[in-house]
C-alpha cells in the first residue's frame, strides 16, 4: 500500500487545515505544531508561511470573517437607490451569519472563542463593515453618514453580533428582522425625503 501524496503546501492549504483542526479539537489545539501534524509536515514548513501561532490564528480568523466580504462590497458600491442597497446589505449580513451557524454550529462557536482572543481581526472586520455601511448611508444624503452608519449598525446588532446567534434560527427571526429593517429605513427616508423599498 502506498502512502497518500501530501497536499502541496501553501497558505490556503494551511488555513484549510487549521479550520479542520478547529472543527475537531477547538481553539485550544489550533497551534502551528497541531496544524503541521494534521498536514503531515514539519512545523518548520508551516513557519515558513506563518511566523507564529498568533499569526496563524489571526490569518484563519480573518479568512472566516472575510468569506462574504466580496458580496457585501458589491452591494455597498453597486447601482441602485440607497434604501434598496441598505436593505440588501443588512439582509446579506444576517443570512450569511445565520447560515454559518446552521451549517456548522460547533465550528462557529470555536470561531467565537478564537475571535475573542484575536481582537485585532474582529475589530478590523467591524471597521470594514462600518465603512461599507457608511458608503450606503451616504446615498441617503444625511449630513453625518459615519455617525448614522454606527446608529444603523447598533440598531441591527441582534442580527449580526455572534452573541445573538442562538436567536437567528427562531421561527420569528425573519419577521423581527423585517420589522427592525423597516424602522431603520423609515427613519432614514423620512429624514431625507427618499422612498423606502417594500419589505
Amino acid at each position: 500500500m502506498t502512502d497518500r501524496p501530501k497536499p502541496a503546501l501553501d497558505r490556503e492549504t494551511i488555513l484549510a487545515a487549521t479550520e479542520e483542526v478547529l472543527r475537531r479539537h477547538g481553539a485550544g489545539k489550533a497551534g502551528v505544531v497541531d496544524v503541521a501534524r494534521a498536514l503531515g509536515v514539519s512545523h518548520a514548513a508551516v513557519y515558513r508561511y506563518f511566523t507564529s501561532k498568533t499569526a496563524l490564528r489571526d490569518a484563519v480568523a480573518r479568512r472566516f470573517l472575510n468569506r462574504s466580504r466580496a458580496e457585501l462590497v458589491a452591494i455597498a458600491d453597486g447601482p441602485g437607490p440607497a434604501p434598496e442597497r441598505l436593505k440588501a446589505w443588512l439582509w446579506h449580513v444576517f443570512t450569511t451569519k445565520r447560515a454559518a451557524v446552521t451549517a456548522d454550529p460547533e465550528l462557529f462557536e470555536t470561531y467565537r472563542t478564537l475571535l475573542g482572543e484575536e481582537a485585532t481581526a474582529a475589530g478590523e472586520h467591524v471597521t470594514d463593515l462600518l465603512s461599507q455601511l457608511t458608503r450606503i448611508v451616504a446615498g441617503f444624503g444625511v449630513p453625518q453618514p459615519e455617525r448614522t452608519a454606527w446608529a444603523v449598525f447598533d440598531a441591527t446588532t441582534s442580527f449580526h453580533h455572534p452573541a445573538h446567534s442562538a436567536e437567528w434560527s427562531a421561527p420569528d427571526a425573519e419577521e423581527r428582522f423585517t420589522r427592525v429593517c423597516g424602522l431603520v429605513l423609515a427613519a432614514l427616508t423620512r429624514e431625507t425625503g427618499t422612498t423606502a423599498p417594500p419589505l
